[in-house]
């Protein structure tokens, strides 16, 4: 199945260095369960984020879809893209190497 990546980044970067407002907050929230879930369902194969607080931070999502039309419609309907908390750009992407080995920093991590 062809593979997509998008790339989100925040619209307020000081949601980053100042924190999130509670809006903000909520917002995220909804994005995680909605990756979570696509994680859940084998459609997603890794989310996440840089860590630095600045205008270059940004996130990606990797997952797999039958077509562009599709994955497009699988981008703008992540929460925070749609209600414009983050804005986001689609990518073509194939994954050319994998690691079995799994990473720290989350229980989610492959």
């Amino acid at each position: 199945m062809p593979q997509f990546l998008y790339r989100i980044r925040p619209v307020r970067v000081a949601m980053l260095a100042e924190g999130p407002t509670n809006q903000e907050v909520s917002i995220i929230g909804e994005h995680f369960t909605y990756l979570a879930k696509l994680v859940e369902d084998g459609i997603v194969l890794m989310a996440g984020r840089t860590l630095n607080t600045d205008a270059q931070s940004f996130g990606i999502v990797v997952f797999v879809s039958e077509s562009e039309p599709e994955a497009r419609a699988l981008m703008d309907g992540d929460p925070a893209v749609r209600q414009g908390l983050m804005e986001a750009e689609l990518f073509p992407f194939t994954v050319a190497l994998w690691s079995s080995k799994r990473l720290g920093g989350s229980e989610n991590a492959a």
